[in-house]
């Protein structure tokens, strides 16, 4: 038997929450809403029935990086999570880049900051943000998700080497210095956290993000 499409769809948590009848109403409410929880139903019935109950008692557990399909949930990101970015004036410029705690209903709180670094590249702090991430982690033994919005940064940690094409000066020796540490610390650590994809089509900019854009 094939699978009834979705008519109504169910927001606990959005921009606005309740019943809507089409996909594009439930959409606004939801896309880029961080955290949003919703789900589609065959019948007004089911869909106002959800609403009663907790989202958690509505829905199977899904992979954290299911696609998202107009028929189904948009994939939300995890909380508890940490999350982490930089951000660089220039390239190369003047570079930082933070760690913040991403909890479910709170707003986001700092937990590390670095820099500012010369002459250093913003692909080079989303890897410092990764690596500093999973050393503190493993340091306070959370095992939480790592998210970060840079897939070339994530590139390098898997492969336990920083790339750059960024070549070494009097000013920026202390930026090498820290790729050194990092690139150590890889080659000699294991660690359980998922490094997960931020997907900022979803969810807006990642909550680390320094605003400069």
């Amino acid at each position: 038997m094939s699978k009834q499409k979705a008519k109504f769809y169910t927001v606990w948590q959005g921009r606005s929450t309740g019943v809507f009848d089409s996909w594009e109403d439930c959409k606004t409410q939801v896309q880029g809403f961080p955290g949003a929880q919703y789900k589609g139903y065959a019948t007004r019935a089911e869909a106002e029935q959800a609403l009663n109950q907790a989202y958690k008692d509505c829905i199977t557990a899904r992979p954290a990086e299911a696609p998202s399909h107009p028929e189904g949930n948009l994939p939300s990101f995890r909380t508890p999570s940490l999350a982490v970015d930089a951000a660089c004036s220039g390239n190369p410029g003047d570079m930082e880049y933070r760690g913040v705690w991403v909890m479910e209903g709170k707003e986001s709180a700092e937990w590390f900051h670095q820099g500012v670094y010369h002459e250093a590249t913003n692909n080079i702090g989303e890897f410092l943000a990764i690596v500093h991430g999973l050393a503190l982690l493993k340091r306070e033994g959370l095992d939480l998700p790592l998210y970060s919005d840079s897939a070339t940064a994530q590139a390098w940690v898997r492969a336990k080497k920083c790339r750059t094409k960024l070549e070494r000066t009097a000013r920026n020796a202390d930026v090498f210095e820290r790729i050194e540490a990092a690139e150590r610390w890889l080659a000699t650590n294991t660690y359980t956290t998922p490094i997960l994809k931020w997907r900022t089509e979803l969810w807006g900019e990642i909550p680390a993000d320094f605003g400069r854009k």
